[in-house]
């Protein structure tokens, strides 16, 4: 594939500073999503023909001009997106959808915490959930309460004036947790939750040894787990596209999600645009752009 653009995550700042390898046959480069255009294709490849526009969750290697991406981790840009913009979605949604919406439940009306809304993760967390009728709630700062309502947020809680804790237990408790932060989080998001709600720990910003008591996890049967994408078999992967094309691109085409480009940056200029992830400022998608 040429590339058009490559989207810009946490796990590229925590591999650059050397603590997130590549798995066995992956490319050393940094970037997980791209989108661009056909160039050349393997033997056995039907679906895709030279100079087809597409977006691709890879393995490794979308901070170059040039990738290889298995066929099966490849997608159209969906109705009214943009190939600049269809290069933020599928590392976001692949990661959103297998962890709450892949053999879980997802019904109408449960309580979806996610903390980070105004982030590529939580944006993207907080349409799936409203798309399907949760009631979803997030953590962001003031300044970013008018954008995550925007995305579908029936509660929009200042993290640092509020505690989310005693909104959301006021609401019921949180059946699902989508947590980005760890450290002082944990015990918190244990609080929070509802009984037999799932938490899930996708990154630990604020770090991952935690001295918590685990006696409400019994009490109320809570599960509390994690996951890694990029390790995945290519099964798995492939699997996730078949279903994100099947049940969320409709979803653009009726307005029900949307891309949410904060800045594009020149691929030359990647530094900058770490910075900006890192600083933690930016409301959706940062994007390398070539």
């Amino acid at each position: 594939m040429k590339l058009i653009a490559a989207g810009v995550h946490g796990p590229d700042i925590v591999q650059r500073r050397g603590h997130y390898p590549p798995p066995p046959g992956a490319s050393d480069l940094l970037g997980l999503e791209v989108s661009g255009e056909v160039v050349a294709l393997g033997d056995d490849v039907e679906r895709w023909k030279v100079g087809d526009q597409i977006c691709a969750l890879t393995n490794g290697g979308g901070y170059a001009q040039y990738v290889t991406i298995p066929a099966d981790q490849c997608l159209p840009i969906p109705e009214g997106v943009s190939p600049v913009d269809a290069a933020g979605l599928c590392e976001t949604l692949f990661t959103v959808w297998s962890n709450f919406f892949t053999n879980h439940a997802a019904d109408k009306g449960l309580l979806f915490l996610v903390h980070g809304g105004a982030g590529g993760i939580g944006s993207t967390a907080i349409q799936l959930g409203a798309a399907v009728g949760m009631r979803v709630f997030t953590t962001c700062s003031a300044d970013d309460k008018a954008f995550c309502e925007s995305l579908g947020a029936a509660r929009a809680i200042d993290y640092l004036e509020e505690d989310f804790v005693e909104t959301v237990t006021a609401a019921g408790g949180a059946t699902l947790v989508l947590d980005i932060r760890g450290g002082g989080y944990v015990a918190r998001n244990i609080a929070a939750a509802a009984p037999d709600a799932r938490i899930v720990q996708l990154a630990f910003n604020a770090g991952s040894k935690v001295d918590v008591n685990l006696m409400p996890v019994m009490l109320k049967r809570l599960t509390i787990t994690g996951s890694t994408l990029r390790p995945r078999p290519p099964e798995f992967k492939a699997r996730m596209a078949t279903e994100i094309e099947r049940f969320v691109w409709p979803w653009f085409a009726k307005g029900m999600m949307t891309t949410n480009t904060f800045a594009t940056v020149p691929m030359a200029d990647a530094q900058r645009a770490h910075e900006m992830m890192e600083a933690g400022e930016h409301r959706g998608k940062i994007l390398l752009v070539m």
